[in-house]
């Protein structure tokens, strides 16, 4: 496949995270999580804070924060919508920071769905 997404969807990145970069809402939960998946694997820090609720959100993300690792694969595990504006994904992401080894990081993340657009809230550890 030509220029495949980085949320490992199987799709084309025009055809699956590249319209919500560019502004589209996401359908879903899991969608959304893809979406900045890739943006981490892409280094779009803005759409990351856009996508990222105002009560959890940091105060500022730049290059200099997302430089340095590297974002190997994405498997996401799970996706349930628990209420018309809760959602939960669980996934498993696998990254290499500088030349150490790869490393994963696994979490159930928390979503909700505020004026017409689902918002990353939070992430325990799994």
């Amino acid at each position: 496949m030509k220029n495949p997404c980085p949320c490992f969807s199987g799709k084309a990145y025009n055809d699956c995270c590249q319209p919500l970069h560019a502004g589209q809402p996401a359908p879903d939960a899991e969608r959304l999580m893809r979406s900045r998946y890739s943006a981490y694997a892409l280094k779009l820090p803005a759409y990351i804070l856009q996508t990222w609720h105002a009560d959890t959100r940091p105060q500022s993300l730049t290059l200099a924060d997302l430089a340095g690792i590297k974002w190997l694969k994405l498997q996401v595990l799970s996706h349930e919508q628990t209420a018309e504006n809760t959602a939960f994904v669980r996934f498993v992401a696998t990254f290499q920071s500088g030349k150490h080894k790869k490393e994963q990081l696994s979490e159930y993340s928390r979503f909700t769905y505020e004026h017409g657009h689902w918002l990353y809230v939070d992430g325990q550890p799994d």
